[in-house]
Formats: C-alpha cells, sequence, structure tokens
C-alpha cells in the first residue's frame, strides 16, 4: 500500500471517530436536560413543621430526639457540605513546571549528529528527541523501519513546522530517513 494511502487512511480513521464523538456528544447534552424534575425548591417552613407535628403525637420518649432534629441547622440544596478556604493558596514560583526540559546526554549526542548531517532541529530539540524516542521504541516492539517512518515523516514535518520551515513531501521522507538512521546509529540501545 503506497505511503500516501496509508497516511489517507489514517486520516479518513481519525475523521470518522472525531463525527461519531460529535454525535455521542450531542445526544448526551439532549438527553441531561432537567425539564422534566420538580421546578420550586422545598421550604424549610413546611420540614419544620412537619417535624413538629409529628414530634407532637409521637410518645412522649421520641420528643427529645425529635426536637434534636428540628433544631438542627438545615442547609440549601446547592450548598456544599465542607466550604473552600477562605484564603486560596498561593500558587508556586515554578508553575505549572519548567518551561524547558533538560536533554539527556544520549539525546544531545543524536542532536548533535543530526546537526553535522545538515538537519537543525526546532526550539531546544525536544521534539527531535521525541522522535527518536519513538524509533526506539517502535524498534524494539519489531516493528520494520517502513512502518515507522509513516510516522516519524509526520513527526519531522510537525517539528519543521514548528521551527517555521515548510517541506515537501520529499524533503520530509529524506529528513525522517536521516533521523531513522542517526537514532539507529547513535540513540537506540
Amino acid at each position: 500500500m503506497p505511503q500516501h494511502s496509508r497516511i489517507s487512511t489514517t486520516f479518513r480513521r481519525a475523521i470518522a471517530v472525531g463525527a461519531l464523538a460529535v454525535a455521542a456528544s450531542g445526544l448526551l447534552v439532549g438527553c441531561g436536560s432537567d425539564d422534566s424534575t420538580a421546578t420550586s425548591n422545598p421550604s424549610t417552613s413546611a420540614t419544620t413543621s412537619a417535624a413538629a407535628s409529628s414530634s407532637a403525637e409521637s410518645s412522649a420518649s421520641a420528643a427529645p430526639s425529635a426536637s434534636a432534629s428540628a433544631s438542627a441547622p438545615m442547609t440549601s440544596p446547592g450548598e456544599a457540605a465542607t466550604a473552600p478556604p477562605e484564603q486560596p493558596e498561593e500558587v508556586p514560583g515554578d508553575f505549572p513546571g519548567p518551561s524547558e526540559v533538560p536533554v539527556s546526554a544520549e539525546g544531545q549526542k543524536f542532536l548533535d549528529a543530526l546537526k553535522a548531517k545538515g538537519i537543525e532541529p526546532a526550539a531546544d530539540g525536544t521534539m527531535a528527541v521525541s522522535t527518536a524516542d519513538f524509533i526506539c521504541q517502535a524498534k524494539a516492539e519489531g516493528k520494520s523501519d517502513a512502518e515507522a517512518m509513516v510516522f516519524v515523516t509526520a513527526m519531522v514535518g510537525t517539528e519543521a513546522s514548528a521551527a517555521g520551515q515548510e517541506l515537501t513531501q520529499e524533503q520530509a521522507t529524506a529528513n525522517a530517513q536521516t533521523y531513522m538512521d542517526v537514532a539507529h546509529a547513535t540513540y537506540c540501545k
């Protein structure tokens, strides 16, 4: 099966799954209406008077427990059982985490080898190292280079786009092959 046809099939599947997800969420939203339920809130006075009348009709031994329940504080239906703290906690200074992930020594060797082959990785190189991780994982799972090449080409194109470069299909394929060769030679263990 030609590579373009595989990408097209994968794209069609992704579109179909997305359409099904949108349809399912539309059904859930339509079925989640609360219109058929009671529209008024129960009053606390009716509850208290019912408790008082039932305690008057009950025996003398049950009266203390009924009066204790009548005097207990009542909460409204929407009130939370536990309230959030009055003062919110401060956000740590490094939230949501570091903006750059350090590259390992093996990753740096991979990046240096790519640069030597004429490929300049985007930003700090983490996307290129992630691509190398994928290549090594595919090799460990016994996938052929042809199977992995489809995804590596897409990853290379995404990285080039993030760097503001436009690649032709031939350039993306050639760069993906370089990624595969360099990863097998310097990165995969």
